[in-house]
């Protein structure tokens, strides 16, 4: 929830501060586009630890001080400083993702349920619907600043949490190849890179919507800052349909899939919408194919990792998709200002390509 909540507050408390609604996204992109960098190298070192849990704790701890530390020079040094600040904080960023959920078999033993891994999938549903309403609550009655805060101190409570989990199984050790096995790995792996490259693709287009939600908004429900309760409809669908893989007798793999059709059409109808029920039904859809599709992700990750790069595999994705998604919302900008049905073809289109089986051995 803390991470959910630092894009939105960061963006509130970097348009506060400087008048500037440039600088509030700028911020939100550099602590999202470092996250490329930050998973891979995250990832090798929690599959070499031998406690990956006190390095997840650091990872944490870290992220949580950065935020503190753009919000305290925001309006005190020059704003490339603080930007600066920002690509440093996001590094750690995928240990909120993919390096808490790769630590999942050491609470599991004997594998990983599809009641566990449909649980863990619920609380990105839970944080992500919670997250932006409660950075918008508290920056209303506390302030912009005040919203960056709770942010850092809700990422600090995962932090003994974190320093609790189990220690790494007998003689993993080190393991060859470096920054390069586990992508190697997801290359090689026919499953891992189809899921990879369907997930990747799909947050591209949700990246593509999330810079048409305040236009979708002002010109269907009557005002820009009522773009949010879109966000709002899908995250709730999204939560609502991460428990639905568990109970399919349908392998992940094809759920996946499902998942990037059912997102396409959604954003296909919304780029028809002209009517708020329209638009609403469209945001209802992508949730369902969200979370649905993120449930099935950690399922394939699951059964495909080796434990000895299992913190590359999911590191390395989550940066994946969190670069897709700032990608998409950067590229699409310039685009809907100009054209916003076309904008939202776009993104239709890109998860239509997802639907594709997608690479297989590379």
């Amino acid at each position: 929830m803390g991470d959910e909540m630092s894009g939105p507050a960061l963006m509130l408390a970097g348009f506060a501060v400087t008048g500037s609604a440039a600088a509030g996204s700028a911020l939100l992109a550099g602590v999202m586009i470092s996250a490329v960098v930050g998973g891979p190298v995250l990832g090798l070192a929690l599959d070499r630890v031998e406690r990956p849990g006190w390095l997840l704790a650091g990872a944490l701890g870290l992220y949580g001080g950065g935020l503190g530390l753009v919000l305290t020079g925001l309006g005190r040094v020059p704003f490339a400083v603080v930007l600066g600040l920002a690509v440093v904080a996001g590094v750690t960023g995928p240990a909120v993702a993919g390096g808490w959920t790769a630590q999942l078999p050491r609470v599991v033993p004997g594998g990983v349920p599809g009641r566990a891994n449909a649980l863990d999938a619920m609380t990105f549903g839970v944080a992500s619907l919670a997250g932006p309403a409660l950075a918008g609550g508290v920056a209303q009655e506390a302030g912009a600043a005040g919203a960056v805060m709770v942010a850092a101190v809700l990422i600090w409570v995962a932090v003994p949490v974190a320093w609790g989990l189990p220690r790494a199984p007998a003689g993993r050790g080190v393991v060859g190849g470096g920054l390069a096995a586990g992508v190697r790995f997801v290359l090689g792996s026919p499953a891992l890179a189809r899921a990879t490259f369907t997930s990747v693709s799909c947050c591209v287009a949700q990246g593509v919507l999330m810079a048409c939600v305040p236009l979708l908004g002002e010109r269907v429900l009557g005002g820009a800052a009522r773009g949010a309760l879109l966000l709002s409809c899908a995250a709730g669908a999204g939560l609502v349909a991460n428990g639905v893989p568990a109970r399919l007798m349908v392998a992940p793999d094809a759920v996946l899939r499902l998942g990037a059709v059912v997102q396409a059409a959604g954003l296909a109808l919304a780029a028809a919408a002209g009517r708020p029920v329209v638009l609403v039904g469209a945001a209802l859809l992508i949730g369902a194919g969200e979370g649905s599709q993120l449930t099935a992700l950690f399922a394939v990750r699951h059964r495909e990792s080796p434990d000895r790069l299992r913190g590359q595999i999911f590191t390395a994705g989550a940066s994946l998709k969190i670069t897709g998604f700032a990608v998409g919302a950067a590229l699409a900008g310039p685009l809907a200002a100009r054209s916003l049905p076309g904008a939202l073809l776009l993104a239709a289109g890109v998860a239509a390509v997802a639907c594709v089986r997608g690479p297989g051995r590379l």
